[in-house]
């Protein structure tokens, strides 16, 4: 499945601009910050459910760090340079230790465009080498030029895409002051480069966007068969906390993770049996019933995207098995 065909990024792109017409002036001072403990030496900040804008300086992914004897390991970079710094002084409030290392769970950009503030820093960055694509790509850069207008002053000309030191090609462990760090690829799911970060000593897994807790999923280009068998191998994880992309940490992953699967296998069979059965999108998304996610977090936003390229994926997959 072609990741960068152009009714794909065109979505995003819109909702970035209608949120612009939304957005109200920037402030410093941005939304509030707060880390919250998962493990002994584990934690992470929560981002806004709601769409990036000047007003909350992209602040709407979550982000985790491991505090080891020898320096601090960040879990994704935030969605602005501004917030990756304001995410280094809530590090600093608990270590004055050095940020030695920022993994990267995948390329998109609520996630990295805060990765020049931890580089210049002196951190390496680790990702996964299916993400060389993405940065190489025209959808990154049309993305980057459109957050720089609509997301200004935060993203702005000198806001970059910053590439990982060090390329992942498969399953591999990191020890950062005699703590393990497993890091295990289990895309194509959500994006083709999906890592998930577990940490056996605190029990903390970090799950990136192959689960949003608390709120609607943002599907894209997904590939949701995928994605969820990949949801199953979360759930093998001896994990006390897991840390989504977006919402809460969990307690519970299975009821919680449980959910993201349940939608996901929602659109699969609703938009399925529309395909199959040749009902034009509009018709099988008006007879969906969509009752037991509606009330979900970015529904509004999300749903009908997530169906119209959910169907178009089912498509592809029809036309390969003739």
């Amino acid at each position: 499945m072609p990741r960068f065909a152009p009714r794909w990024w065109l979505a995003p792109l819109l909702a970035l601009t209608l949120n612009a017409a939304w957005a109200q002036p920037a402030t410093e001072a941005g939304p509030p910050m707060r880390v919250e403990k998962v493990g002994p030496h584990s934690h992470y900040v929560q981002g806004l459910t709601q769409l990036g804008s000047t007003r909350n300086q992209n602040f709407i992914s979550n982000a985790g760090f491991v505090i080891t004897p020898e320096g601090v390991v960040v879990v994704d970079a935030l969605g602005s340079p501004r917030l990756a710094e304001r995410l280094t002084q809530a590090i600093r409030q608990l270590t004055g230790k050095p940020i030695t290392h920022v993994i990267v769970t995948h390329y998109h950009a609520d996630h990295i465009y805060g990765l020049q503030h931890f580089k210049q820093l002196g951190a390496q960055i680790v990702a996964h080498r299916a993400s060389r694509e993405y940065i190489q790509s025209d959808t990154a850069r049309l993305r980057l030029e459109a957050s720089r207008t609509d997301l200004a002053p935060w993203i702005n000309d000198q806001t970059r895409i910053v590439p990982a030191d060090l390329w992942l090609d498969g399953a591999t462990s990191l020890k950062v002051g005699g703590v393990l760090f497993e890091l295990t690829p289990v895309g194509p799911s959500h994006t083709p480069e999906d890592l998930t970060v577990y940490v056996p000593s605190e029990k903390v897994l970090f799950a990136g966007d192959l689960f949003f807790n608390g709120r609607l999923p943002f599907v894209g280009q997904a590939n949701s068969r995928q994605w969820v068998l990949s949801l199953d191998r979360l759930l093998a994880f001896d994990a006390r906390a897991v840390v989504p992309g977006h919402g809460a940490a969990s307690t519970d992953p299975k009821k919680d993770i449980g959910t993201t699967r349940d939608y996901l296998k929602h659109l699969r069979q609703s938009m399925g049996d529309a395909v199959e059965n040749f009902v034009p999108f509009e018709e099988a998304y008006d007879k969906t019933d969509w009752s037991a996610f509606a009330a979900m977090p970015m529904f509004g936003p999300a749903n009908r995207m997530n169906a119209y390229n959910t169907y178009l994926l089912l498509e592809q997959e029809a036309l390969s098995k003739k």
